[in-house]
């Protein structure tokens, strides 16, 4: 039926045993972008233009004299028509300084497990990137989820290698359709944040060949310019100066023909990482900029810089970037809207309805209460290089109201209270100085007594000063504080310039890139808020920092403010008494994922378990919307009627969510990850899977990650892999298998027997052969697709099993599982409807 592969793979061979959605993205036709080909000649007669010096100025990043607020910038050489190149950041849309399409956050597009809305995804990623004046995207993200709470989950594409693999293809035909180069990052098995930089991953070849590989292989096969090269070790060597992962695998068996960078600062060598494979070094030149002299003494051959700057160029050329470049479009944000809101819709998970609460009936609306700080002020995207600010977000309580209409009484409790009040004066025993303004007047100021730090609205201070005040905050009453730093108008910093230390220790800084503990939902008043839950006695004085500086032109804003234990009683015993006796009530929670730092533990933040218990045992018809980039666990689960799952849902997220709670539309995602009913049943609860021991992470779970770990161990998930409610009903029947091009053709008849409209993904599961020859799980996805059908209709598929899901990997290549094997197709991995054996031979 299909046969093992030598471990020198073909390019065509490998393309054969992808996965069957990701080799459909990765071969089907693609817009070319402005050069059809490779121009070698071209390539090679600018190669011995170039002094030694230009080319290595070609392998490392530089200061930007215009930047656009990019995270990248190689300087190019003018005079031989090499353009400058700027980088962007953008998982889920472009971080620049300009305002720009947020798109949903990439588990979001995982959800709809649809290859073509990935591609669309790409395309206004593309397109907006090159309008915007940038050249290469670092994106897109695909590591495999593996730590239910690691930082960056909400930026990656699931748990599942197949699932993965189809949406990264997609994702990146349609980034490089309109001429923006792309970059899947981060290689490899860089799957949490916590000592990302250090930790060395201890993880053997089969599972990262099955596992942690494939998505990556599926993004070469769809001609990705570039590869980022990600911070940790694996088994004990840099990922980005490794030569088995970065010429072994990625070259010599993938035939990889672009580029890779290093994550940023995760260089540790000049000529070592460059000959282990890794071409450019990342933002500036640290370890590459002393190649050209061990080029010039002999102890590097000046073939292997050629090498790398050759890589550069060949791509270049391939975009139509040398020369004159090629034209850049305009932007199109009422595009990028339209697709932001068809993904939101699209990746939408119903994980529980019961008594058919949603969506709501028009009697609901006459009195429905909504609760939590989320409804009225918009979780649009994550944190870290992934946040993207749009021009305009409109809040779910607005859209809620707006689509509701006259007649309508929708009344709403914060249940939660993250902005506080100011720090009042009979707490504080402040100094306040001015240090200066950017134009460097009235430098080292006289301090002066201050009664509080509320300076807001009217009472801004001036537009590129300096300020820091200094003394102490005493609390009235023992308790859990949350401190809060408040502000807008700060210069940009990578660490944030407004700031609150506590005792020594910064606990909040506004405007950090990564850390700072700022958090993505503002306040009433659109300050950013930063800040931590801390614990203060009462009647003891802690020593208290608050620094700010502005940037010119922009007036400065700073609060000190905080949330009392008693104001965080008073806000859930308000939510409870509105909700009390209301015709229904919709609770939205939330948490906050962010690049540099994985989350605490499993459980919603902020209190809200006890807000979402109370509000549940006030009204018995109460709906939660999650504002989650991934698991959390659910104590009240048993308490509420309906949980709708909308991830960070991108600048149209509050339109699209009003539109399903109110029926306008039916969701139909599934979940690319499972969400655990304890922290212990998760794969990684071992300290040595993570966070590690000694500085060692051991993947011992193998291949058993996600929903495998849990049917291989009989673990029942609070919600399984592939979940996902809608508002009708749907039947399976007429399973048919045969063999087909090495692998499977699974045949069989989906029905809708509701009354309404509603789009379903059968999934179909491969199990192993009997006494399988290697560990192997209950069942791995193995196919899925998308269908929409209207009331009463019923529709054949025909789903394709790729040979690749029929191997394993062994000694050095993949090797056909023989035997009896049952073929699973169902509406989730635990919602199994139809099954068959089959004999691979």
């Amino acid at each position: 039926m299909a046969e093992a592969l030598n471990p020198s793979l073909t390019r065509r061979d490998a393309a054969r045993l992808l996965g069957a959605a990701a080799v459909a993205a990765a071969v089907a036709p693609a817009r070319r972008t402005a050069r059809p080909a490779h121009h070698r000649a071209d390539v090679d007669a600018l190669l011995r233009q170039l002094t030694l010096e230009e080319k290595v100025s070609l392998l490392h990043g530089a200061t930007d004299p215009a930047s656009k607020g990019q995270a990248g910038y190689v300087p190019g050489v003018p005079r031989l028509g090499i353009p400058e190149l700027r980088l962007a950041d953008g998982p889920a849309g472009v971080r620049v300084t300009a305002s720009a399409t947020a798109l949903p956050a990439p588990v979001a597009l995982a959800s709809t497990f649809a290859p073509d809305l990935a591609r669309r995804f790409g395309a206004v990623i593309g397109r907006e990137g090159r309008a915007l004046g940038m050249d290469v995207l670092l994106s897109p993200m695909t590591n495999i989820v593996r730590v239910p709470q690691a930082g960056r989950n909400f930026e990656t594409l699931g748990e599942d290698p197949l699932l993965a693999a189809a949406l990264v293809a997609g994702e990146i035909r349609g980034i490089q359709g309109e001429g923006l180069i792309a970059t899947v990052k981060h290689y490899a098995a860089n799957n949490f944040e916590n000592a990302r930089q250090t930790i060395d991953v201890k993880v053997d070849e089969r599972t990262l060949r099955e596992i942690y590989l494939p998505a990556f292989e599926a993004a070469v096969q769809a001609g990705v310019g570039a590869v980022m090269a990600a911070y940790n070790h694996v088994n004990g060597v840099y990922a980005a100066e490794h030569p088995h992962l970065l010429t072994g695998i990625l070259r010599d068996e993938w035939h990889f023909g672009g580029w890779v960078m290093s994550d940023w600062y995760a260089t540790h060598s000049g000529a070592p990482a460059l000959t282990a494979g890794m071409d450019m070094e990342m933002p500036f030149g640290v370890n590459y900029g002393g190649l050209a002299a061990a080029v010039s003494s002999g102890q590097l051959a000046g073939s292997v810089v050629d090498t790398a700057v050759r890589r550069v160029l060949v791509q270049l050329d391939r975009f139509g970037l040398l020369g004159g470049g090629r034209p850049r479009p305009s932007p199109d944000p009422a595009g990028g809207a339209r697709t932001a809101k068809e993904i939101a819709l699209a990746g939408a998970v119903l994980l529980r309805n019961e008594r058919d609460l949603l969506p709501l009936r028009r009697a609901d609306l006459a009195d429905l209460v909504v609760i939590g700080p989320t409804a009225a002020s918009p979780l649009v995207g994550g944190g870290g290089s992934a946040r993207v600010i749009p021009a305009s977000a409109e809040s779910p309580l607005a859209a809620l109201r707006r689509q509701a209409g006259p007649g309508s009484r929708i009344r709403w409790a914060t249940g939660v209270d993250l902005e506080g009040v100011p720090v009042p004066d009979s707490a504080l025993v402040l100094q306040r100085t001015q240090q200066g303004t950017q134009q460097g007047a009235q430098q080292g100021g006289t301090p002066q007594a201050a009664a509080q730090v509320d300076h807001t609205g009217a009472d801004a201070l001036p537009a590129g000063s300096s300020w820091t005040w200094t003394g102490t905050l005493t609390a009235p009453e023992t308790g859990d504080y949350d401190l809060r730093i408040q502000g807008a108008g700060g210069v940009p910093s990578f660490n944030g310039s407004i700031s609150l230390t506590l005792d020594g220790v910064r606990i909040g800084s506004v405007g950090a890139l990564i850390g700072g503990n700022s958090s993505l939902i503002a306040t009433s008043g659109g300050l950013t808020n930063a800040g931590a839950t801390v614990r203060l006695e009462a009647g003891v004085a802690k020593p208290v920092t608050v620094a700010a500086t502005g940037v010119a032109g922009t007036p400065l804003q700073v609060r000190l403010a905080w949330v009392t234990p008693r104001r965080r009683q008073e806000a859930l015993r308000e939510a409870a008494v509105l909700a009390k006796g209301a015709r229904a009530a919709l609770v939205f929670a939330f948490n906050e994922g962010t690049e540099g730092a994985d989350r605490p533990a499993l459980a919603l933040p902020n209190g809200q378990d006890p807000v979402i218990g109370a509000v549940a045992a006030a009204n018995a018809r109460t709906a939660v919307v999650l504002n989650t980039g991934d698991p959390v666990l659910m104590p009240w689960v048993g308490g509420v009627c309906s949980i709708l799952q909308m991830w960070y849902p991108g600048q149209e997220g509050a339109d699209a969510t009003a539109t399903l709670v109110l029926g306008g539309a039916v969701p139909g995602g599934k979940l690319p990850v499972t969400f655990p009913r304890r922290a212990e049943d998760v794969p990684t609860a071992q300290p040595e899977r993570y966070p590690g021991v000694g500085g060692v992470a051991d993947y011992s779970e193998g291949v058993l990650v996600g929903y495998r770990h849990y049917d291989a161990h009989g673990i029942e998930p609070l919600f399984p892999f592939g979940h996902g409610l809608s508002y009708t009903r749907f039947q399976y029947g007429g399973l048919s298998v045969r063999a087909a091009g090495g692998g499977l053709s699974v045949s069989f008849t989906v029905a809708n027997t509701g009354r309404r409209a509603g789009i379903e993904v059968p999934q179909v599961y491969l199990g192993p052969p009997p006494g399988p020859p290697v560990p192997m799980p209950p069942r791995a996805l193995a196919g899925f697709a998308r269908v929409r059908l209207s009331p009463g209709e019923r529709r054949p598929v025909t789903v394709t099993v790729p040979p690749r899901a029929l191997h394993y990997w062994s000694d050095g290549r993949w090797t056909l599982a023989r035997g009896r094997r049952t073929v699973h197709v169902g509406s989730s991995s635990r919602d199994l409807r139809l099954r068959q054996e089959v004999t691979v031979r």
